[in-house]
Formats: structure tokens, sequence, C-alpha cells
């Protein structure tokens, strides 16, 4: 199941619990932790936390930053950054403009570094605007 709750800077942040499995298109703007598992593509412009114990399998993921502490397969997109903690396994290449990999990843698949010109403020953007820049980082063949 899900549910909402005020994270440390106030923003909303949605927990998908232990139990939960989802499969399908997920879409969201704010904070999402995944405890459960899901399948399937990840399309939005807020964070996403895959919390230890979780199992994330997707075509794609598209977000604004990642943090993974679980295990995650699929083709990662992160406009800011993609952090992978101690113990969590990635399977799929990742384009991201910060990347950290803690001691203890497993991590199979290829990096690309983007670029971002000076701080960017994603928050006070159109949403059409933070996803094209997404959709114009090159893909592999």
């Amino acid at each position: 199941m899900k549910n909402q709750e005020k994270g440390s800077e106030g923003d909303i942040v949605t927990v998908f619990g232990p139990e939960t499995s989802f499969d399908g298109v997920l879409r969201f703007k704010e904070t999402l932790h995944i405890k459960g598992k899901f399948k399937g593509t990840i399309e939005a412009t807020g964070a996403l936390v895959v919390e230890k114990g979780a199992e994330v399998e997707t075509d794609s993921i598209s977000v604004t930053s990642l943090e993974i502490a679980g295990k995650v397969s699929g083709s990662i997109r992160a406009l800011d950054k993609v952090d992978m903690l101690s113990g969590s396994s990635v399977r799929g290449d990742v384009a991201t403009s910060r990347l950290r990999i803690a001691d203890g990843v497993l991590f199979e698949g290829q990096c690309s570094m983007t670029g971002i010109e000076g701080d960017v403020e994603i928050f006070s953007r159109q949403t059409s605007e933070v996803k094209s820049e997404l959709l114009a980082v090159p893909s592999r063949p």
C-alpha cells in the first residue's frame, strides 16, 4: 500500500511499503520511497529512493535523483544524481550528472556523465522542459 507523509524538508513523501507489489507505469512529482517490489517504467520529476530489501525491475527510470539501497535493474536517467549505497545491486546503464558508488555495491552496466551548466532549480521549471532534457541524453545503440 502507499501512504504519504511529510519529509524532513516539508515535501510530500509517498511510500510503497514492503508488502506492496506494483506493475505498470509510475509517474510522480515529489519523493517516492519503494520498500516493496516494482516492475514497469518510472517517469518522474521527483526523487526516488529504493530502500534496502526493495526490488525494482524497469524498462527505464527517469527521475531527478535516485538513491539505491536495494536492487534495481534497467536503464537509469537521473537529471541530478544517483547514489548507490553499500549492499545495493544495480544492473543497467546509468546516465546522470553526478554519481556516487559506495563500497560493496554490485554495479553491472555503463555510465555516461551528463553535464549541466551552473545550478539548476528543476522544481521551478515546467515538467515538459525537464522531460526534454532527460530525453536529450544520448542512448546507447
